[in-house]
């Protein structure tokens, strides 16, 4: 049954990536300094059209222009938040999709009080770890180290179907296994390598897919989001044969997510419902 349910999603996850491919989704992000370099080569590797624009003075036209946003607070400032609620507010009213990345969600109070205010503006989708996920449950202060976990994404299924009970978001809470729940459903992705988790922004750059594959099936978050994380992990995988480290992963990962084809993805695809 296992078998039969990973091909299955193998072909959805196929399918998400071959949309990205042939549609080519405009996805604008606004995402943290350390991030930009990765996310907008994973978006461009995947088939996507990155737009790393972030001022409140361009996203009154642009937004507008988008398949996807995408907003990560990674390095978060006071200047760049209200262009983050401004971008939040123009998707949600024209119906666009967007996702968000709660980076360090519990790290400070200003930085918890910014994430829970861009929910209020009913994202599509947050991506978090277990910590960040839990802070965002429970709006409480500290629990997280820094920008990592200090729980395992096992810890956090509950809080991550409670917040998307009360977001309306599909959430989805990194970790050995990705968990993803629209608050009722809940499924598991198994892919990745764990020398993934030593190239800073591999997160901020999966929440970048998880956008571009939601951009072209908003009504479907949940299957897309799953799909998407699998499928980076699927070419982290790949990546890991020929790499020697971090440094070269990251090379190979882009190489491996822009070169995947459908029997990598059919049988490589590790998805099963929990």
């Amino acid at each position: 049954m296992e078998d039969g349910e990973e091909r299955e999603w193998g072909a959805k996850a196929w399918t998400y990536l071959s949309s990205v491919r042939s549609l080519s989704p405009l996805i604008q992000c606004i995402t943290n300094f350390v991030s930009m370099d990765l996310t907008a080569n994973t978006l461009l590797s995947a088939g996507a059209s990155p737009a790393m624009l972030h001022s409140p003075n361009e996203s009154p036209d642009f937004t507008p222009q988008v398949n996807a946003l995408y907003i990560n607070v990674g390095t978060l400032s006071d200047n760049w938040l209200p262009a983050m609620e401004l971008a939040a507010q123009l998707a949600s009213k024209l119906n666009k999709p967007w996702v968000l990345d709660p980076v360090a969600a519990g790290a400070s109070r200003f930085r918890l009080k910014a994430c829970l205010d861009l929910i209020s503006l009913k994202p599509t989708v947050i991506r978090g770890n277990a910590s960040e996920i839990i802070a965002l449950a429970k709006a409480s202060f500290p629990s997280t180290k820094g920008v990592d976990s200090s729980h395992d994404s096992t810890d956090a299924v509950e809080a991550a179907k409670s917040l998307a009970n009360s977001s309306g978001a599909v959430v989805a809470v990194s970790g050995a296994v990705d968990f993803v729940t629209d608050g009722n459903r809940i499924v598991g992705a198994r892919n990745g390598v764990s020398m993934m988790q030593k190239i800073t922004a591999t997160g901020c750059a999966v929440t970048a897919l998880i956008a571009a594959f939601v951009a072209t099936d908003p009504s479907h978050a949940m299957e897309a989001t799953a799909s998407a994380l699998a499928v980076f992990g699927v070419a982290g995988e790949l990546g890991m044969e020929t790499a020697r480290g971090p440094a070269s992963l990251r090379t190979h990962l882009i190489d491996s997510l822009h070169g995947l084809d459908q029997t990598a993805v059919i049988s490589g695809v590790k998805i099963t419902a929990i």
